[in-house]
């Protein structure tokens, strides 16, 4: 899927400073970026997880 973005001058500037600086394409590293985004668990399952770890913290350190 191709999408198109429109960046600040700023954005545009940090971005390709940024691709240099790392020695890739702009649109590569900016597709990395949301690849990375995307993969990333959202919040949601980061508080399940922290709850569950928590609850169970004591049976954890037992079994160790």
């Amino acid at each position: 899927m191709k999408l198109a973005v429109e960046l600040t001058e700023t954005e545009t500037r940090r971005l390709r400073e940024t691709a240099e600086r790392l020695g890739v394409d702009p649109a590569e590293l900016a597709r990395a970026a949301i690849s990375d985004l995307l993969s990333t668990p959202d919040e949601d399952f980061r508080a399940a997880a922290d709850h569950v770890l928590r609850k169970n913290e004591e049976l954890y350190r037992r079994l160790a």
